[in-house]
């Protein structure tokens, strides 16, 4: 059996593999990706070798460090991020969510001094029996990661 690729290579970039189908535009939307002058590539329901379906974004001339692609736990806590340099990839690591985010999310609570004061929004992260909360700096409320997905 030929192996065709379903989605053209990249020769400088990011790739972020292994996000779950349907996530793919919601990372694409909140992290702000498209807003650049780098051309990205989304695809949507791939078939994996496993037989199960996956998202999949090549961004061209853009790397993610360990703590951008960290960001990307609370929506793919399986992903990947494949460094690309010359077609082959570089550098391959596997997202962790992070223990802290600033200035990424914004607080659920509208009492929240963050909305109203000129200051990053700040989650203090812990991951308790599987769900993943984030605690707000300033109004010291707790959210599952769940509220964040669906505010976008």
């Amino acid at each position: 059996m030929k192996k065709h690729l379903k989605v053209e290579a990249i020769e400088q970039g990011t790739v972020i593999d292994h996000i779950a189908p349907g996530q793919g535009i919601k990372i694409l939307k909140f992290f702000e990706l498209s807003k650049g002058r780098q051309r990205i590539t989304i695809g949507l329901n791939l078939p994996t070798y496993a037989g199960e379906h996956k998202d999949l974004i090549k961004i061209e001339n853009t790397v993610f460090d360990q703590n951008q692609a960290n960001q990307l736990a609370l929506f793919a806590p399986k992903a990947t991020i494949n460094v690309i340099e010359n077609f082959e990839v570089v550098k391959k690591f596997k997202v962790a969510i992070p223990e802290q985010i600033a200035g990424v999310l914004i607080c659920p609570n509208s009492n929240c001094i963050s909305h109203n004061e000129p200051v990053d929004s700040r989650f203090n992260i812990k991951q308790e029996s599987g769900v993943v909360k984030l605690k707000c700096h300033y109004c010291e409320k707790s959210f599952i990661s769940e509220v964040f997905k669906e505010l976008h």
